[in-house]
């Protein structure tokens, strides 16, 4: 069994040279774990304090199992909202449905809905007792990157929708603005509590800014509403003394000094080789960030297990020398991946550090 050592991680994540090649995933699909741990993950019963450990022990056992130093893990802050649309997952291992965010409305779309919409207090912001059972959980030597789920933009935009969310920037910046704030104030007050309990590695936020050509905001946007409230999360883990990691689709090249310098992230995930190849980024900016995974979800999975190989021979060969990297999808290991070919790229890892 792999021994976890999240030294190794944590010196990637300061942008030095590991003993061995460190892995990184921001998250697994349940059916996923479930066919790689034989556990019942689907089927667990999450309403029980029984269902919801035996569900993060078999998390646990699957990233141990692969070799992995570090448990991905975040807990949802309480922004109830019911502007999900459900749609069927057609994947091989499909879990039934998938939700979607709805685009063009959400909860909150005017100062009146804003005040009355209940926001969490910092006591039931999110449920710190299943963030206290991860800990009590995780073998010695392992950590968790994670914090809470969700980012700045990323809330602002589920709880008004994108459509109108975007249009309130001209219309009505002062109710986008006193949304974030409170947005904002309640993932810092959370997160500050998470690292209080313990078990964490390093501060995780998840906030997608854009697609494949350019960002959902512009620029001057990002930099008036988003920016700045996303350095306030960072400070939250500086002043723990923890690295900070965004993970952050779309096509960041136009806003990636900035994430680096003005936000001060210490760890990028998120990158498809259609818009920029996670080689290319670690010529670019790997003297200023550490980056996490790349390995391309559309490569794994629409290639042959030798193809899947090759390709991450290739990469190892291109990001590991001179450290600030780790081994990973460059999403997450979603359930249309082959569950052979995302296996075999850990393998590859697993051979590139002799073990």
């Amino acid at each position: 069994m792999h021994r976890p050592d999240f030294n190794q991680l944590l010196t990637a994540l300061r942008r030095g040279v590991p003993d061995r090649l460190p892995f990184y995933e921001h998250l697994a699909d349940a059916p996923v774990i479930e066919a790689v741990t034989g556990a019942p993950v689907t089927r667990m019963d999450g309403s029980t304090r029984e269902g919801r450990e035996a569900w993060l022990k078999a998390q646990i056992d699957f990233y141990l199992q692969l070799g992995f130093d570090c448990f991905p893990f975040e807990v949802g802050p309480r922004f109830p909202r019911d502007n999900v649309l459900p749609a069927p997952d057609t994947a091989a291992l499909s879990r039934g449905q998938r939700g979607w965010a709805d685009e063009h409305t959400g909860p909150i779309q005017t100062v009146a809905d804003f005040e009355a919409y209940p926001w969490p207090d910092a006591d039931h912001a999110v449920d710190y007792e299943f963030f206290e059972m991860a800990k009590r959980l995780l073998p010695e030597g392992m950590l968790i990157v994670g914090g809470c789920a969700g980012g700045i933009f990323e809330h602002g935009s589920w709880l008004m929708g994108v459509e109108k969310f975007s249009l309130a920037i001209y219309d009505n910046p002062a109710l986008v603005t006193a949304l974030l704030d409170r947005v904002t104030e309640t993932l810092c007050e959370a997160d500050r509590r998470l690292i209080q309990i313990g078990g964490i590695g390093a501060l995780r936020m998840g906030d997608d800014l854009g697609f494949k050509t350019a960002s959902f905001l512009s620029p001057a946007s990002l930099r008036e509403f988003i920016f700045p409230r996303q350095k306030q999360v960072v400070e939250v883990a500086h002043q723990a003394g923890l690295p900070f990691v965004l993970h952050s689709c779309g096509n960041a090249a136009l806003y990636m000094d900035e994430l680096i310098d003005s936000v001060g992230i210490d760890a990028k995930h998120s990158f498809e080789d259609v818009i920029m190849p996670v080689a290319e980024v670690k010529r670019r900016w790997g003297d200023r960030v550490a980056l996490l995974g790349g390995a391309d979800v559309d490569y794994l999975a629409r290639h042959t297990e030798d193809e899947v190989r090759a390709y991450t021979h290739r990469l190892i060969e291109q990001c590991a020398p001179g450290g600030g990297w780790a081994l990973g999808t460059g999403n997450s290991v979603a359930n249309y991946i082959p569950v052979a070919n995302y296996l075999a790229m850990l393998d590859e890892g697993r051979r590139y550090r002799g073990s």
